[in-house]
């Protein structure tokens, strides 16, 4: 991690700030004085702020928020607009929001002061539900879409018209439902297991229809209940449990993959070992493995062979 990013997620001190004190000489990575603003930070390294070390968080945090409309999810706005950080209480100041929701939408975010969590989460494929209303009839094209998924070269109806994102691929939606119907509008609410830049407004602004409302009502099980607009809670119990299960079944996965994939790239020097070989030094890898194959037969006949000695 990061050297500015370890400070923050760590200590009271923003991003920021982390990059003033690195500036201004008063971070310590063992004993040393750090003026690298691209160090990562290593397992086993000390890192002092003002000669006090900063220790690393273990324990997790969680935090529901029910962002309201007009907010920003980010630190600071160079015009000036209202932040999430604004809303939150001061002891959630240096929390990582999971995802994002942009200005004009609200409704529940996650909040943990977890860096690894909160990275495992937002690439993860759990189940975001929202409540939508856009402000045309559903067509069979839409339903089509939301069935099959949809593939854009141009997905910037919807985006920001800032963005410099151009095209999306969009999965097919896990579920839809129609809540209410009118000449005017549709409402809806829908489940995606993606997170994209403004993923829905672009979906629904390929077909000329606007989003007028969005509300994130779910995210990987969690819901947002009762919990009114700008308020936070803490996770539950039940829901600490699901989510350290969860970590622990990512956990195995990313480690099996890295496994084939370190099988992979040893299965393919050896090939390439084997390509360059000469005849001769064929002929005594042949003979080697054939060795070692019957050892390993052997071993595993005296292993099975019930009047073998028992040596103690």
């Amino acid at each position: 991690m990061r050297l500015n990013k370890y400070i923050a997620h760590n200590s009271k001190y923003s991003r920021r700030e982390a990059d003033a004190l690195i500036e201004a000489g008063d971070v310590k990575v063992n004993g040393a004085k750090m003026t690298n603003f691209s160090y990562d930070v290593q397992e086993g390294d000390k890192v002092s702020v003002r000669g006090l070390y900063v220790k690393e968080k273990t324990e997790l945090t969680m935090v529901v928020f029910n962002k309201p409309r007009g907010s920003l999810v980010t630190k600071k706005d160079d015009r000036g607009r209202t932040t999430i950080y604004h809303l939150l209480p001061g002891k959630f100041r240096h929390f990582i929001p999971i995802g994002r929701l942009d200005f004009a939408s609200e409704g529940l975010l996650l909040l943990t002061d977890s860096p690894r969590v909160a990275e495992v989460m937002m690439k993860s494929g759990l189940d975001r539900t929202y409540n939508i209303k856009i402000d045309k009839p559903l067509t069979p094209e839409m339903e089509q879409a939301m069935k099959e998924g949809l593939v854009l070269d141009d997905a910037r109806a919807g985006g920001h018209e800032k963005s410099k994102i151009y095209s999306m691929e969009f999965a097919p939606f896990v579920h839809y439902e129609v809540r209410g119907v009118s000449k005017h509008f549709t409402k809806l609410r829908v489940t995606i297991n993606e997170g994209k830049n403004r993923e829905l407004r672009r979906f629904f602004g390929h077909f000329e229809a606007n989003v007028l409302d969005l509300k994130r009502v779910e995210f990987g099980g969690i819901s947002l209940n009762n919990l009114p607009t700008g308020k936070t809670r803490f996770f539950t119990r039940r829901e600490y449990d699901d989510l350290h299960k969860y970590l622990k079944a990512m956990r195995k996965l990313e480690e099996q993959e890295k496994k084939e994939e370190a099988d992979r790239l040893r299965a393919e020097h050896l090939r390439e070992k084997r390509k360059n070989q000469t005849p001769e030094q064929k002929k005594q890898a042949k003979l080697a493995e054939a060795k070692r194959v019957k050892e390993i037969k052997q071993k595993n006949s005296n292993r099975n062979n019930p009047n073998r000695k028992n040596r103690k």
